[in-house]
């Protein structure tokens, strides 16, 4: 079968296709636009008529690619600017009304449920595991091991929203660094109490800071050491000039320092060494779990968490 599933993001809206094999999932489009729907909530607390007419018709084009490569199902999924937007029954309507496709907004907790599944592929984990999502307005927290249910939360804590608080420079400067760091670290000390054995960053935010540096781009590991290092080279040129030497969108260059940060905090507050970063997360997720339960995937979602293959 293909699956297809949309994620409006605080930075991006973005369309995963892919074919079902199994418990494998065989990419056919993978693509995304920079609509900012966090800052549009976080600046007005709304999308308002024109952002919801660009956000219906950009879903409308990402329905009809998925269904001429023959996806049997389509899910959108709302997440931390849908949440929050006080036109968010509006922007429902307004979606099912234009696409035929219903849009489920996800709590943070079924959000990072998603992403686990993506992660793992349904595999049950044999030691304790914590998966992160950095995105742009919220960060979304899931821990697992071999024996207790899932655990999952998130933070409003994003790259997006820090840099919107504290950044007015391009390149922003050293204090607007130190401060988005500090908000980074008091943020995820409410982050929920583990002692994981693996930490894995998914999403924009995590993959894009591997392409600033070389090394981490080969083994996709972040260290403390590796996320100091981009962020001096994000503090030393403009966000267009990273932008087109690191091929990065250039919106998604000007907030990846505080997307740096706030893995450095992660990696502060567990007294971890590395984060793994995976290719795979909430749009994998999301096709995996509509694939093995159907319809009635909102409501099996701590059970897939937990993993399903033998």
């Amino acid at each position: 079968m293909v699956g297809a599933s949309v994620d409006l993001g605080s930075n991006s809206v973005h369309l995963l296709v892919a074919v079902v094999a199994g418990h494998r999932l065989q990419v056919l489009v993978d693509e995304s636009v920079f609509l900012g729907l966090g800052s549009a909530v976080a600046e007005r607390g709304y999308l308002g008529r024109a952002a919801r007419g660009e956000l219906a018709a950009t879903l409308v084009r990402y329905a009809d690619s998925a269904r001429r490569l023959g996806a049997t199902d389509v899910t959108f999924l709302g997440t931390e600017p849908i949440r929050r937007a006080a036109d968010a029954g509006v922007i429902v309507h307004e979606v099912a009304t234009a696409t035929g496709v219903p849009l489920h907004v996800v709590s943070h907790e079924e959000e990072a449920y998603l992403t686990l599944i993506g992660v793992t592929e349904g595999m049950p984990v044999t030691h304790e595991t914590l998966v992160v999502d950095v995105g742009g307005g919220s960060s979304e927290f899931c821990i697992v091991d071999a024996v207790r249910p899932p655990r999952a939360a998130g933070l409003r804590v994003g790259s997006a929203m820090l840099t919107d608080r504290f950044v007015t420079h391009d390149p922003p400067t050293s204090d607007e660094i130190d401060a988005m760091r500090a908000a980074a670290f008091a943020a995820v000390r409410d982050a929920p109490d583990a002692r994981p054995g693996e930490i894995v960053a998914v999403g924009g935010t995590a993959s894009n800071l591997l392409k600033v540096l070389p090394a981490a781009a080969l083994d996709r590991t972040m260290t403390r050491e590796r996320i100091a290092e981009v962020e001096a080279i994000l503090a030393s040129e403009p966000a267009a000039v990273a932008a087109e030497r690191y091929l990065i969108n250039p919106i998604r260059a000007r907030i990846l320092a505080a997307g740096g940060a706030i893995l450095d905090a992660i990696l502060d507050r567990y007294g971890a060494e590395r984060i793994r970063v995976s290719e795979a997360g909430v749009r994998e997720g999301t096709i995996l779990a509509v694939a093995h339960v159907g319809a009635d995937w909102r409501d099996r979602l701590a059970d897939l968490a937990h993993g399903w293959r033998g």
